[in-house]
C-alpha cells in the first residue's frame, strides 16, 4: 500500500527498465525550524525538498509527532513530518524513531520514489541521553537485485561515534558484497577521525572527497565551517555532488544538504 512504511509502492518493478542513475538529497531537517529554533518553516522545507527532484531523501532529525507544537503552529501537518515532506512525490518512506520525549519523537528518515521492501532500525546510542539509529532500508530499484540505503545521524561525542562507527561497519560487513549501498547523513564528525576509519572499509569511499579532494562544509547553515554530513557509496559512484549552499537553504536548518547523482 502506498505510503507503509517498509511496504512496497504500487505495481511491480519487474518490467520497468533497468535504473542506472539515482539522484540523492540528505538534509537534517532540524524539526523543521530555523537554526535556534525562531520559525517553524516545514512547508518551506517540503517545497524546497520537492524542487530537487531527488529519488532518495535521507532525513535526519524529522519529528514523527510533538504534541505541544501541534497545538502551537496553525501550520502544523496533521500528519508525522516525514509523511507531510513525502506527500505525493515519493510513494514510499521509511521511519526509524531513536528519541521518545513526553510530547512526542523524533529520528531519521528515508523517503524513497522506489519500493522499500525492509526496513530497521538499529538501536546505537550508547549510555547517556542522547539517542541515536542506523535506518537501513533495502530498496526495490529496476534492474537491480537489491539497493542499500542507511541513514544515518550519529553521536556529538568522539568516543560515542567511535562505537557507532563500528556497529556501522558490522552492518555493512553483512551485506551483499556486490550489492550498491548508499550511507547518508549527520556525521557530527567534526575532527575527521569517523571518515578515516571508514575510508579503510573496503571500496567505499565519500563522494565529495573523491571528486573535490574534501569533505562538504554544511554546519552552521549559513557560515558553513564544520564538515558534519557525508554521501558514501559502496558499489556505485558519484557524480555532480553539490552542497546546497544558497538561498533558501541556508534559513531553512541549521546544516546544509548534499546532493549528488549516484550511478550504479
Amino acid at each position: 500500500m502506498k505510503g507503509l512504511p517498509g511496504s512496497p509502492g504500487f505495481g511491480s518493478t519487474d518490467q520497468a527498465p533497468a535504473v542506472k542513475r539515482i539522484r540523492v538529497l540528505t538534509v537534517n531537517t532540524h524539526k523543521g525550524f530555523t537554526a535556534l529554533n525562531r520559525r517553524f518553516i516545514l512547508p518551506e522545507l517540503r517545497e524546497a525538498v520537492r524542487s530537487t527532484g531527488a529519488d532518495l531523501v535521507f532525513l535526519q532529525e524529522v519529528l514523527g509527532s510533538h504534541d505541544r507544537h501541534a497545538a502551537r503552529y496553525v501550520d502544523w501537518p496533521q500528519t508525522s513530518q516525514y509523511e507531510f515532506l513525502a506527500d505525493s512525490m515519493w510513494s514510499d518512506f521509511a521511519y526509524g524513531r531513536n528519541a521518545v520525549y513526553p510530547d512526542g519523537h523524533h529520528g531519521n528518515a528515508l523517503l524513497s520514489k522506489y519500493p522499500i521492501v525492509q526496513h530497521r532500525n538499529l538501536d546505537v546510542s550508547i549510555t547517556g541521553p542522547e539517542r541515536r539509529g542506523l535506518l537501513h532500508c533495502v530498496l526495490d530499484v529496476p534492474g537491480q537485485d537489491e539497493v542499500h540505503a542507511i541513514c544515518v545521524h550519529l553521536s556529538l561525542l568522539e568516543s560515542h561515534r567511535q562505537k557507532q562507527l563500528a556497529l556501522l561497519q558490522r552492518l555493512l560487513d553483512s551485506l551483499p558484497v556486490g550489492a550498491p549501498v548508499i550511507i547518508a547523513g549527520d556525521f557530527n564528525d567534526w575532527k575527521q577521525h569517523g571518515n578515516r576509519v571508514l575510508n579503510r572499509q573496503t571500496n567505499l569511499h565519500e563522494v565529495f572527497e573523491q571528486h573535490h579532494g574534501g569533505l562538504a562544509r554544511t554546519y552552521p547553515a549559513r557560515l558553513p565551517l564544520l564538515r558534519l554530513d557525508r554521501v558514501y557509496l559502496r558499489n556505485a559512484y558519484g557524480h555532480a555532488p553539490k552542497i546546497l549552499g544558497s538561498k533558501p537553504w541556508t534559513h531553512l536548518s541549521d546544516h546544509l544538504p548534499l546532493a549528488v547523482e549516484v550511478r550504479l
